[in-house]
């Protein structure tokens, strides 16, 4: 018996046939994989081996990140004050006017017997105590002088605070933890970036012994406002000196954004020496310990008080506060230090110090019309033709309606046509009669028609694309000097990514830098001050020329008077002071932003001016002076960008009446009085106290009446209202403050 074969089921003509699988508009992963034909791209590849480690491997790897990034943290933490970085930066800020700073010196100078002191000539105080393996630089700045005392807060590692529990006259206990003088600087030391705080107390062991308790939690509470998650030290004996010097040396430091992406320095020694061809400017030889970025020779630094500068070359001296002493063999009193010069300027790399574009006059650049342009448009204004009655003037001619006037011409007299139809020939004689007996009650009177301009520079802002290709048209001729940036967020990255990359001098040396052209009454002004700091920061690309510097400020509630726009006002921006009078606007969303005349208190706005770029995030501070001379500190902030394309508009609101009102038509007055005017406000809307949306249809007669459609039945007693908008623009008052133009006197920079 063989074997038979199986029959296969075949489908009859009723068989149902299902739709196939529609992928829509991409393609099917079949499809896809068919077109590939196995090819594998470079990014699955990578991808599919990161994805495929297995559970050891990935554990192992986490594991190594960790180990890398704390080997990393401790590696920062050693080299902090040690002898291949700079020393520990500690600045000594008294809370109280009258505080004795000599006596806090001497209790830190003597915290530990084998400590190395050496003051160097600008007046810092060198501390190397080779039990640590660190070293310290004190700075003291003269209490009372308010700018240099910010100066020194911003370059600092530490702030030290110091407060006193008695009064320095009769030792008797003091009620006030921190007078008006602490608390006027304390407050923009915490405002520009505060690095790491330390609050010390001192005199308090003149107190009874159960007193002294409750007056440390009384300075802790009061502490508490600016610095809540501070500790109170105590320092009255030279064992509490070594223990905050301690607390110096090893606890966690914060970081200010703005002063770790910028090179800076303070100074150790200057020296001036002047320029052969002149002697109002010279080089200035500043001597310091270089902090954070790299510096290179061919960029920019700013000194406050100064202004911006190139360098001609860098140089690398033996550093002269090492944290232990070298004992040099062949050294005697006439040998000089070996200088070693790290590099010089190139002056094909250099960057200039131009912070101004010139506009070419040439180069299609926006300019406003001249005198005689003007008066040529005078002479070339349209005339018309009009018959009044005899007696009228030009003016009353201006009033009657042109529907019949005729437009003249050069050519109108002269070159009429000759050809004329048989009808035509009997109109123009039949109009030839009726003007004859008419020649004694009127009279032709050409009235010169010019629109009116008092809102030209008005506009509606309902077309957005429209609205800001007429914002940007008819700027200032002060918006030709400015530079703008195409793209602000963009650059300012790869600026901050460059920063780090810098060839030139690193940080922690102690190097001479050599600063060009710097004017010599500065020089002398500078030395006339007494322990005044001397503060160098490097000024990353673009950052000394010239835009429009927006300002997000807060008010501070100090003063209940608000400050009214385009007021002169004083601005540190991060390393910067200036002063500037600027124009206030609305910190919201969008492209346009409604115009403030007043910065009023518990309030947030945005300050726009002239001023040199600086990148975010960087604190501001603003200040306003006194007639006394006193200054006064009325808002803080950051800086929210550079962009001259910032749309600031002031709206005016034009009001009208109805007239005569039948249903959802009116007639409108008071809000117009030339017609010209309701021509050419014609496609704005219009909008009502109650609610009501419209537009004008056509003006009526000449007085300045309208007919308007609304959305609804309007009322008698409803106003009709038009929103108009103008842009506004800061003026270039930006001054730098500079130490000639400052009063540095105690009277004159203490704040009320």
């Amino acid at each position: 018996m063989g074997i038979t074969k199986q029959e296969v089921h075949r489908p009859g003509t009723f068989k149902q046939i299902n739709k196939p699988h529609k992928t829509g508009r991409h393609r099917s992963k079949g499809s896809i994989s068919n077109d590939v034909k196995g090819k594998v791209g470079v990014k699955v590849l990578s991808k599919r081996a990161t994805k495929n480690l297995g559970k050891n491997a990935r554990r192992h790897q986490s594991s190594q990140i960790r180990k890398k990034k704390r080997e990393e943290v401790l590696q920062q933490k050693r080299n902090l004050g040690g002898s291949e970085s700079a020393p520990i930066l500690v600045c000594i800020i008294p809370l109280q006017e009258d505080l004795n700073i000599d006596s806090i010196l001497s209790i830190i100078t003597k915290a530990d017997d084998f400590a190395n002191i050496i003051n160097s000539p600008c007046g810092t105080i060198h501390l190397s105590i080779p039990r640590f393996k660190q070293r310290f630089s004190i700075v003291i700045p003269p209490v009372g002088n308010l700018f240099a005392t910010l100066d020194v807060a911003k370059i600092a590692t530490t702030i030290l605070f110091v407060t006193s529990a008695t009064n320095q006259s009769n030792s008797s206990p003091r009620m006030e933890v921190i007078d008006d003088w602490g608390k006027e600087i304390i407050m923009p030391c915490v405002a520009q970036g505060l690095t790491t705080p330390i609050v010390a107390l001192t005199n308090i062991e003149s107190l009874p012994i159960k007193k002294r308790q409750d007056f440390k939690n009384h300075v802790q509470s009061e502490i508490s406002k600016w610095l809540p998650e501070e500790k109170i030290f105590q320092l009255d004996t030279p064992t509490e000196a070594f223990n905050v010097l301690r607390r110096i040396g090893t606890q966690k430091q914060r970081s200010v954004s703005y002063r770790n992406k910028r090179a800076h320095l303070l100074a150790e020694e200057i020296k001036f020496k002047c320029n052969e061809n002149s002697t109002d400017v010279g080089t200035l030889m500043i001597s310091g310990y270089l902090r954070n970025v790299p510096l290179s020779v061919n960029g920019l630094i700013h000194i406050p008080g100064f202004g911006d500068f190139q360098m001609s070359q860098i140089d690398a001296p033996e550093d002269p506060y090492p944290v232990e002493k070298k004992s040099r063999k062949h050294n005697t009193m006439d040998e000089e230090p070996s200088v070693r010069i790290l590099e010089c300027a190139d002056p094909k790399r250099q960057e200039s110090l131009e912070s101004e574009n010139i506009p070419d006059p040439m180069d299609a650049e926006q300019t406003w019309p001249t005198e005689e342009e003007l008066a040529q448009a005078k002479t070339e204004r349209r005339k018309i033709l009009k018959r009044v009655p005899k007696g009228t003037s030009e003016y009353q001619a201006a009033w009657i309606p042109d529907e019949d006037a005729e437009e003249l011409s050069e050519c109108s007299d002269d070159e009429s046509e000759d050809k004329m139809s048989v009808d035509e020939a009997k109109s123009q004689a039949d109009s030839e009669v009726e003007a004859e007996e008419d020649e004694e009650e009127y009279e032709t009177i050409t009235v010169s028609e010019v629109p009116d301009e008092r809102y030209d520079q008005h506009i509606d802002m309902t077309e957005e694309k429209e609205t800001m290709e007429k914002f940007k048209q008819n700027l200032p001729t002060d918006y030709a000097r400015i530079f703008q940036f195409e793209n602000f967020d963009r650059t300012r990255k790869r600026i901050f990514k460059e920063s780090q990359e810098i060839e030139g001098a690193m940080p922690g040396w102690y190097i001479t830098i050599h600063v060009m052209n710097v004017r010599q009454d500065l020089f002398i002004t500078f030395s006339a001050l007494e322990n005044y700091p001397l503060i160098v920061f490097g000024l990353l690309p673009n950052e000394h020329k010239m835009s429009v510097l927006n300002l997000v400020l807060k008010h501070t509630n100090i003063s209940p008077q608000p400050v009214k726009s385009k007021e002169k006002l004083i601005f540190q921006c991060g390393f910067r002071r200036f002063t500037a009078c600027p124009i206030f606007s609305q910190h919201t969303n969008g492209n346009k932003h409604k115009n403030e005349r007043y910065f009023r208190p518990e309030s947030t706005v945005v300050a726009s001016m002239f001023a040199p770029i600086t990148f975010p995030p960087c604190p501001v501070l603003c200040y306003i002076q006194k007639l006394n001379k006193s200054l006064e500190l009325i808002a803080t902030g950051s800086v929210l960008s550079a962009n001259p394309n910032r749309i600031v508009v002031k709206r005016v609101v034009l009001s009208g009446h109805p007239y005569k009102v039948n249903k959802r038509s009116a007639v409108v007055r008071f809000m117009f009085f030339h017609r010209e005017d309701i021509n050419w406000f014609k496609p704005i809307e219009l909008r009502t106290k109650y609610g009501r949306r419209g537009h004008i249809k056509e003006p009526l007669g000449t007085h300045g009446h309208m007919k308007c459609i609304f959305n609804g039945q309007l009322k008698s007693q409803d106003t009709i209202l038009m929103n108009l908008y103008k842009r506004v623009f800061p003026k270039w008052t930006y001054e730098p403050l500079l130490l000639t133009e400052l009063q540095y006197q105690n009277e004159g920079m203490n704040v009320e």
